[in-house]
């Protein structure tokens, strides 16, 4: 897990080349162990890599290392293959690099070191960009080929790692950090209007190709990108995986007895480290079976620390669920309870290593959790994330089963369905009934929907018509469902919502404390496998999220844990934290920034604070983008009006 950084640009701009350094530097957090940069220059015609910058350098590739396999200096980057024909800036882990390694070895490659990074190039040499299909991990990589004199880049599956890029005058840059590229002068700060207007109406900022800020963009999960060193603006983007549409014909027994063989081989390789390896417990199903999937297959071989967030609010707080897996599991339990107080003492910092808004305080928890694992010398933890969007777990997809249902003509089941589904805690019949039928409406139609339950596509703290003047103007969602609208949702949340924010903090928040977070629910083998199965298996006819895990982990989780009906996971008592807090969200909205910004309404945003605090109106998170936006404007400088 590291920070890496490249610039291709045109010979004879070493002043541009050297920017490269401070670019890294700015990232120093994501490798503290070791730091290297090799620049790049023809050489008799050929391509040459050199520590020393001069004149006549046109690209350069930096690396910040966090040393988790291969400790010795055989793992330093930028790395090189084939007699320096290859070079590499690596950031993740290729887990099954063993088993690549053995093949490799086989097929004639000499390996001088014991990291995956080398079996990536050698993979690459052998196989090209058809290496991908082959790797089972998370990554973000640029690879030089000196001799075709083309650069070649890469993000995992589910955008696990992140690459960001900009067009720099003449030249292309890239690196795993927005706040990177923000470093090269002239990078203009100015705001994407079409990600604020998805941020501040419903919490969205991450997904596909765009960021928050217009001129950086992020290389899509899934694809690859190619671009010739000599025209290093005209690069080439292609997808090289996708979800495989296919349906298995498979019984209960089957599936279950599959899923539970190869989640156990998911937990197994994502253990692979030269380094302690701990885990995240939130007290839910999906952590819980990494932690007690841990101990099954390490035995007593393993001193395993858990680390859990503990609300203060009773009514949020899962410190039971986490005291009885930590039993159960016998590990070295660590918690953490963080404060109203604390939330801002740390706030500037927290948006600082985000780099853009986040949607709630949730990512406080998350943050504190990976502070403490690193207390306690912890480099690599692994993490849950990915289970809710690939298994149901969240209320809302019980109304895309019932719309699948509907759909389906299966009118009996999805009332039976809907009446029991509404005895769930945190559960409402009547939301839960018109999200269902919104689902089943044509686009057109979703508007009146959403006006009857009272949601405003442009709330009055909105400024329509700065939107408008900048192209943007409220929609519904375009998507025409088929007959299975549950498994498009999932779809839809692992790329295109839910899970790249959720990635995309987990994997700045950790890297924050140099920590390296593995999740292993996010693999295509166990993701396809899930996809194939038929939906009640996800959520059964009664409601039950995650059905088919569930029945998986029974006999390795306790009971207790797999019977639970409520949903929680890392929720901060948001509400209660705000109104704590009262008199600092009162100066961040009376502050200059804040009268700067003109996508706020920003007479009416107070207004709207002022009913929330007297009790006069409903608190929902508006409240926290509003804040986490202005701070955000403030802490990069950002620009809304070109």
């Amino acid at each position: 897990m590291c920070g890496i950084a490249a610039f291709f640009g045109v010979s004879g701009h070493a002043d541009k080349l050297k920017q490269i350094e401070a670019m890294t530097d700015s990232i120093s957090l994501r490798g503290p162990d070791d730091r290297g940069v090799l620049y790049f220059h023809l050489q008799a015609e050929k391509v040459v890599a050199s520590e020393a910058l001069n004149t006549h350098a046109f690209a350069a590739l930096a690396h910040r290392r966090l040393s988790i396999l291969d400790l010795s200096s055989a793992g330093h980057q930028p790395m090189s293959y084939a007699n320096a024909r290859y070079w590499i800036t690596y950031n993740g882990e290729i887990y099954n690099y063993l088993e690549l390694r053995q093949e490799l070895t086989a097929l004639g490659h000499q390996l001088h070191s014991h990291s995956d990074t080398e079996v990536i190039l050698a993979a690459y040499a052998q196989w090209g960009e058809a290496c991908l299909h082959r790797f089972q991990g998370m990554w973000s990589f640029i690879i030089i080929d000196t001799q075709q004199q083309i650069a070649f880049a890469s993000r995992d599956f589910f955008g696990i790692k992140p690459l960001y890029y900009t067009y720099y005058q003449d030249g292309l840059a890239f690196a795993s950090e927005i706040k990177a590229l923000l470093k090269l002068p002239g990078i203009r700060r100015q705001v994407n209007p079409q990600r604020l207007y998805n941020y501040l109406r419903s919490g969205q900022t991450d997904g596909g190709s765009e960021t928050m800020f217009a001129e950086i963009r992020q290389l899509p999960s899934a694809h690859f990108l190619k671009v010739s060193l000599d025209k290093p603006q005209q690069i080439q983007i292609e997808r090289y995986w996708q979800l495989e549409k296919q349906y298995s014909d498979i019984t209960w027994k089957e599936a279950t007895d599959h899923l539970r063989h190869l989640f156990l081989e998911n937990v197994n390789l994502h253990l692979r480290s030269d380094v302690p390896v701990g885990a995240a417990l939130s007290g839910g199903i999906d952590s819980s079976a990494i932690v007690m999937a841990m101990r099954r297959l390490q035995r007593d071989n393993l001193q395993l620390h858990t680390f859990s967030y503990i609300a203060s609010d009773l009514n949020l707080s899962e410190e039971k669920w986490v005291d009885i897996v930590a039993k159960a599991a016998k590990v070295i339990p660590h918690k953490i309870q963080p404060s109203a107080e604390e939330l801002v003492q740390d706030l500037d910092e927290l948006i600082n290593l985000q780099d853009e808004p986040f949607s709630s305080t949730s990512m406080y928890a998350q943050y504190r959790v990976f502070q403490l694992a690193k207390a306690f010398g912890i480099k690599v933890m692994l993490d849950g994330q990915g289970a809710d969007e690939i298994l149901g777990g969240y209320r809302p997809y019980i109304a895309a089963r019932i719309a699948s249902l509907l759909r389906q003509g299966q009118w009996q089941n999805a009332k039976n369905l809907l009446q029991k589904a509404a005895k769930l805690p945190g559960s409402n019949q009547k939301s839960m009934l018109f999200r269902a039928l919104a689902l089943l409406l044509p686009p057109d139609l979703q508007a009146s929907v959403r006006q009857l339950i009272k949601k405003d596509l442009m709330p009055k703290w909105m400024n329509a018509n700065w939107f408008a003047q900048h192209g943007v103007f409220p929609k519904v969602n375009q998507r025409l469902y088929g007959k299975e609208i549950l498994r498009d949702e999932l779809h839809d949340a692992l790329f295109e919502n839910s899970l790249p924010m959720l990635l995309r903090y987990e994997d700045r928040n950790s890297m924050a404390h140099s920590i390296e977070s593995r999740v292993p629910f996010l693999t295509p083998s166990l993701v396809n496998f899930i996809f194939s199965l038929p939906e009640e298996f996800i959520i059964s006819n009664d409601g039950t999220s995650k059905a088919i895990f569930r029945q998986a982990m029974r006999g390795i989780v306790p009971d207790v844990i797999l019977d639970r009906k409520d949903k929680i996971g890392f929720a901060t008592p948001e509400q209660s934290w705000l109104t704590t807090l009262r008199p600092w969200v009162e100066t961040v909205l009376n502050s200059e920034m804040a009268s700067q910004i003109p996508a706020l309404n920003l007479q009416q945003v107070k207004e709207e604070w002022k009913a929330v605090i007297e009790g006069r109106a409903h608190f929902d998170f508006r409240i926290w983008r509003w804040v986490n936006l202005i701070r955000w404007a403030e802490n990069f400088a950002v620009t809304f009006e070109d």
